[in-house]
């Protein structure tokens, strides 16, 4: 008796389908539900899913668990850009109009929506800050990558403890001789949903840039990088202006001229060694030469 229990229970458990409903029921189904015996009767199909290849110029945007909780990542991000505002107020001033840098830095600040309450009060709070250092350190990471990692800190001792740790962690040392892959230049942003390669060449030409990059920002929209020579980064910013572009950062930055080529595996481990250093409070920039393999 106990089985025959069982067995009315599993049967009042199961699914009724639309044949085993009454009429009135089956009439107020959509028509997508009446299941045919073909349906029915067909198998599974199954999908194959796999992992994306790294696309040749933005080596970062397919790089899983790289990335925190968006709002941890936000908040990193405002961290990094109020010391930028500090370091530019120390050097120029807290008048935009007069220092360019500061101008630049605030532009950031705005294309990542940074509060003006957070803005404020880096400029404000720059004068008083403890004296700091302002060192940019190279290193050597997985496979060979090229890293310039600059730091504002009031305790070097401590910093430089810190930085060797995490390298020596995450497969990377402190290596003498990595700035030389780099060259200082200007670098303005500006959105690229609507300008091919061949376009962004010829605008390149036009306002006076070196050359331009494909990449992408931190939500995987298009972005074309134009790169000059650093006296003429003013020109070629408001040449972008006068074009229509809409520019999403305009500054100095380390740009390499001798890349270092990474597969799939190699490039996580690297992401791997630069998040960890962005996740340091003392670090504000990572510099790399990598290019993920196409």
């Amino acid at each position: 008796m106990a089985g025959v229990a069982v067995l009315r229970s599993l049967q009042a458990l199961r699914p009724r389908t639309p044949a085993a409903l009454s009429a009135p029921a089956r009439s107020l189904l959509p028509a997508s539900c009446a299941l045919s015996p073909a349906w029915r009767n067909a198998g599974v199909r199954t999908l194959q899913l796999s992992s994306a290849w790294c696309a040749g110029h933005n080596k970062w945007s397919k790089v899983k668990n790289v990335k925190g909780p968006k709002d941890a990542a936000r908040a990193r991000m405002f961290t990094k850009l109020g010391m930028l505002i500090r370091i530019a107020v120390k050097d120029g001033g807290p008048n935009p109009d007069f220092n360019i840098n500061l101008a630049h830095v605030l532009e950031q600040c705005r294309s990542k929506n940074m509060p003006k309450a957070s803005i404020e009060i880096a400029i404000k709070s720059a004068d008083k800050l403890k004296t700091g250092n302002q060192l940019l350190y190279e290193a050597r990471g997985p496979s060979g990558c090229m890293l310039l990692i600059e730091v504002l800190t009031d305790n070097t001792t401590r910093t430089l403890q810190q930085l060797k740790r995490l390298l020596l962690k995450n497969g990377g040392v402190l290596s003498d001789g990595a700035r030389n892959n780099f060259a200082r230049k200007g670098v303005v942003a500006v959105q690229g949903q609507d300008i091919n390669t061949e376009r962004g060449l010829e605008v390149a030409i036009e306002v006076g840039a070196e050359d331009v990059q494909e990449t992408e920002d931190e939500e995987e929209q298009p972005l074309l990088q134009f790169i000059c020579d650093v006296t003429d980064l003013k020109k070629v910013r408001t040449s972008l202006e006068e074009l229509g572009m809409k520019i999403t950062s305009a500054g100095v930055e380390f740009v390499t001229h001798t890349p270092t080529s990474l597969d799939q595996n190699q490039l996580e481990a690297a992401s791997t060694l630069i998040e960890a250093l962005n996740d340091d409070p003392d670090v504000v920039r990572v510099w790399d030469n990598i290019q993920a393999q196409s």
